[in-house]
């Protein structure tokens, strides 16, 4: 078999990323000969990544990314992070109604997010304006927090553990809970996250890696346990202060069944979520295609 060059791949330090990722990159699965070399990196720059100079050959990027890099990517069939009734969620120091994040300040993770892209169409179809959107970034985790605390936000929208975590100040109040709304509007789950692969690898390197990537998701899926202790072990975003019940919990939201492979459900909810993001004058329009 041909030797190819090391395949990079690009993901988010959070924990169902590392937890679809981490038998292939400790070799608890055999790589079809291929070699991985990996980076960790947070959410919006791999999103940036994906669509600059020096693309990783997979990256982990926000479903609402897609349209952007669609003639250098296509989506892996797996590996996707998916809420079914339940996704990222907005706080602030007070209680509010959707409608009031209108011309508020809002902090959010980033600007090619799914997560600000549907916030984005939530409070556009309940008000007709927007918000003033207010990049912060993940890392380190408690910056969003801060910034609530200091009043440099008005509210704060919460993706990965934050979205649990924010429960344990009772000082914040729930504005909306992103997956419910966008269920109740579609009635699809959410589609927040996804894998993609640089189509230049050509046809039998895609699917070589394809597969190697799909039995890691299968043998995490299946050690679940033991793939959770060692992320713990490794003090897996330490600055979280993630419990082992909470990055359980995490996991059961974000690293499941729907991880093993796209539902014909979410495949719709991806189509959807892009048309409404391009009628809204928010995406390019692209559609979305599947790897093997």
């Amino acid at each position: 078999m041909p030797s190819i060059p090391t395949v990079r791949l690009a993901f988010s330090p959070d924990a169902d990323d590392l937890f679809m990722f981490w038998p292939l990159l400790t070799g608890k699965v055999d790589a079809d000969g291929l070699a991985f070399a990996h980076e960790r990196v947070e959410t919006e720059r791999l999103n940036a990544r994906a669509e600059g100079d020096d693309p990783p050959d997979v990256c982990a990027v926000s479903i609402a990314q897609l349209p952007a890099i669609a003639a250098r990517y296509l989506l892996l069939p797996h590996g996707g992070s998916v809420g079914r009734g339940y996704g990222p969620v907005v706080v602030a120091k007070r209680p509010m109604r959707l409608e009031e994040l209108s011309g508020l300040r809002v902090g959010v993770p980033g600007l090619r997010t799914t997560a600000h892209l549907v916030l984005r169409l939530l409070v556009r179809e309940a008000t007709s304006r927007d918000y003033q959107a207010v990049v912060v970034p993940i890392a380190p985790f408690a910056r969003i927090f801060e910034a609530l605390d200091a009043g440099e936000i008005d509210a704060a929208l919460l993706i990965h553990e934050g979205r649990l975590s924010w429960r344990d100040d009772p000082s914040l109040h729930q504005v909306v809970e992103i997956g419910e709304a966008w269920t109740a509007a579609t009635g699809l789950p959410l589609p927040l996250g996804g894998n993609v692969i640089r189509r230049d690898l050509g046809p039998e390197v895609i699917a070589r890696v394809s597969d190697a990537c799909r039995r890691s998701i299968a043998w995490a899926l299946a050690h679940r346990d033991e793939v959770l202790d060692a992320i713990l072990a490794a003090a897996a975003r330490d600055e979280a202060k993630v419990t082992r019940a909470r990055l359980d919990r995490y996991l059961d939201m974000y690293a499941n069944a729907d991880s093993a492979g796209y539902t014909s459900d979410v495949v719709r909810a991806i189509e959807a979520l892009l048309v409404r993001g391009h009628r809204a004058g928010l995406l390019p329009g692209a559609g979305v295609e599947l790897s093997p």
